[in-house]
């Protein structure tokens, strides 16, 4: 057996290893870490030194806790997502994975407080996007540069990431067809979205249970549109009624489509008709920091609303990934999160589902 042989095999045996410990890190593909039942215990947390970094934690995102059991429960998860976060960092190197200010949240508080994609089922209304021509395409985009995107908003722990998103498209789409960047309701959404048939739209938007673009698209037709965000203020929960004055509309939809799994239509979509509400998964968002995340697996069970803003031609990335060309997503989560509130996903082969469910207003009635 000769030398070069071994290099591959152990090389391989390596991999292997990794791959599989990522693989089981949470649902679908990647363990968790913690489950609801406990904190598993790990040898090398002393080489990590959590409770440095918990007391950093702590002090950085201003958090307390009732009791101390619930501050040694709490140090226990921020144990577990240290682990997870290095694992992580094995399986998307172009990112930048660590401590994150749900760092003390398992994954499955993650999910219940900050996610909130329900399963695809377009009404419907909904057209598809006519195709559009590709040639020609700016080789870097990004709507921020042309003022048709908001500042950064926080969805809090509610999961109503599918209104910010709907908002997001909404605000850009209104933008282009008037000029004036209007700041629009998401509580209006997470108050008023409520009335429409299951057996047609399959699930409906429910406040902080979460929701989808598509439908709260339908939704907005249906009411007229949204009001001033100043007008029908965030509140971060979904115990209010619903308080539309449509006296008060600031945007509305006149038509609304969706966009086939295609990079180049996407993109041509965003370029010519402002920002997309999208879907993705996930899954290694809880532990990002900064950088292109293009994990080596990740699995397309879209479970986030957020919203494409612009692409790139070439961002840091190993050689493995150098010159990678990444979409730009602002995300609701506030300023202290990723990159100022922002996602850098590489594009090609679907990263993570975000080609999955890509739709957009397409026309706004002035």
């Amino acid at each position: 057996m000769d030398r070069l042989f071994l290099v591959f095999l152990l090389s391989s045996v390596v991999a292997s290893v990794v791959i599989a410990d990522v693989m089981n890190d949470d649902d679908p593909l990647i363990r968790q870490v913690v489950s609801d039942g406990g904190v598993e215990e790990d040898p090398d947390d002393h080489l990590l030194n959590a409770e440095h970094h918990f007391t950093l934690f702590k002090s950085k995102y201003g958090k307390t806790y009732a009791t101390q059991e619930e501050h040694d429960y709490r140090l226990g998860v921020f144990k577990a997502n240290l682990r997870r976060a290095k694992r992580h960092q094995l399986l998307d190197p172009s990112a930048v994975h660590g401590v994150t200010k749900f760092s003390d949240l398992t994954p499955s508080e993650f999910r219940r407080q900050f996610l909130g994609l329900k399963p695809l089922k377009l009404p419907a209304d909904a057209q598809k996007a006519p195709i559009l021509p590709t040639e020609n395409l700016p080789e870097n985009f990004d709507w921020r540069d042309h003022g048709a995107v908001t500042g950064i908003k926080d969805q809090g722990s509610c999961g109503s990431c599918w209104s910010f998103s709907t908002t997001g498209a909404m605000e850009g789409a209104h933008f282009l067809a008037t000029g004036e960047l209007v700041s629009l309701s998401e509580q209006q959404l997470v108050d008023c979205d409520h009335e429409c048939d299951p057996q047609e739209y399959g699930a409906c938007d429910s406040g902080c249970n979460g929701g989808l673009m598509t439908t709260a698209f339908e939704y907005t037709l249906k009411a007229g549109g949204l009001q001033r965000e100043e007008d029908y203020p965030y509140t971060g929960n979904d115990r209010g009624p619903c308080k539309f004055d449509k006296s008060k509309i600031a945007a509305s939809v006149s038509n609304f489509s969706v966009i086939s799994v295609d990079e180049d239509q996407i993109a041509a979509n965003l370029v010519k008709r402002g920002p997309l509400a999208v879907g993705i998964n996930a899954v290694f968002m809880q532990t990002y920091l900064h950088g292109v995340s293009c994990p080596y697996i990740c699995g397309r069970h879209l479970d986030h609303g957020v919203l494409l803003v612009g692409y790139g031609a070439a961002g840091y990335a190993p050689i493995r990934l150098k010159n990678k060309p990444y979409w730009i997503i602002k995300n609701s989560w506030g300023e202290n999160w990723g990159e100022n509130g922002y996602y850098k996903i590489c594009k090609g082969n679907n990263v993570c589902g975000v080609d999955s469910m890509v739709s957009t207003v397409s026309a706004i009635t002035l």
